[in-house]
């Protein structure tokens, strides 16, 4: 009974994390076309999805499509972690499979450092770009310059990059740490068990021999 269950389990948990990336990508299509001008949000009449849309683009900027786009990857990748883990795949394929996941994490957290950093160069270049206004707008004149130039964003994806990255590790040894390093237990397993046996068939080979003995 559970033989039938399990591919059953897996089959549900297929289609929902299909549906999952098909909508984070029907989602990051959405930004870009309403950030680019081609659709306005205020005229599908759902005032959560314009108000949304409004609070990401203040705060990340187009840093959504790329972090979105990494998100995908990353999910994807771990999907199929897991599924070459449960279908016993040849080792290269695992190994492969567990350092794309890993490069996806890393590609998450570097998005953000380097999205803060140009949105630092912006937001100054845009605050102490014209000397003249930023003496006479004083301290204050300056932070605002500074805040219209995106220094808010910048600080924003910093925070994203670094809290995505750790919760995408997170979710990586939860779904498929204990899997992942029994797999690997077994095959380090299964290499000294073949070196063994390939010792014992030297020393029968040797001990075969005529006039020689095993020392």
């Amino acid at each position: 009974m559970e033989r039938t269950q399990e591919p059953g389990r897996s089959f549900v948990r297929g289609v929902a994390t299909g549906a999952g990336l098909s909508l984070l990508a029907a989602g990051l299509l959405l930004y870009l076309l309403a950030a680019l001008g081609i659709i306005r949000l205020d005229l599908l009449q759902t005032p959560q999805l314009d108000q949304l849309y409004r609070w990401l683009m203040n705060n990340l900027g187009l840093s959504v499509l790329p972090f979105g786009v990494t998100l995908l990857l990353y999910l994807h990748s771990l999907g199929r972690l897991s599924r070459s883990l449960e279908s016993d795949r040849p080792c290269d394929e695992v190994v492969q499979l567990a350092q794309l996941t890993d490069v996806w994490i890393s590609l998450f957290i570097g998005i953000g450092v380097i999205w803060t950093a140009i949105g630092m160069r912006s937001a100054l270049l845009h605050a102490l770009g014209d000397t003249g206004a930023a003496i006479q707008g004083g301290a204050f004149g300056v932070l605002q310059r500074l805040v219209d130039g995106g220094i808010l964003t910048a600080l924003s994806t910093t925070i994203l990059g670094g809290a995505g990255g750790y919760l995408m590790r997170l979710l990586k040894s939860l779904r498929v740490g204990g899997r992942l390093n029994r797999y690997q237990a077994l095959r380090e397993a299964d290499g000294r068990r073949r070196i063994e046996q390939l010792l014992v068939e030297i020393r029968d080979a040797a001990s075969a021999a005529p006039g020689r003995r095993l020392r």
